[in-house]
């Protein structure tokens, strides 16, 4: 019986390990535009509203409270008139939506 020596294959170079990284790049690249770049510019958004909010403006909260805004404190909170009389202050954070915006004083 002859027992001949086994030897490795030669390895495949860089050829093949590029065109193995490529699928991965591929799904990093669609994850990137269908999920990660909207939810930023959804955040960028969010973030622009809540720091635009203005006394007068009717909004609602992550909770469902709809109210108007009375005073925007530096705080991080906004005090919301619910009702006649009935305020409460409430995270900037948890503001959902403007409803209605207040067009700012005009300056003559």
């Amino acid at each position: 019986m002859f027992i001949t020596p086994a030897y490795a294959q030669a390895a495949g170079g860089a050829g093949s390990l590029f065109s193995s990284l490529i699928p991965f790049v591929l799904i990093f690249g669609i994850m990137w535009v269908l999920l990660i770049r909207p939810q930023q510019k959804k955040a960028k958004e969010h973030r622009n509203m809540i720091e635009n909010l203005r006394r007068g403006d009717q909004i609602i909260t992550a909770g469902g409270v709809i109210g108007k805004v009375v005073k925007v404190k530096d705080d991080g909170e906004v005090e919301v008139e619910i009702a006649d009389g009935v305020k409460i202050r409430v995270v900037r954070a948890t503001v959902t939506n403007v409803l209605s915006k207040t067009e700012p004083a005009a300056s003559e």
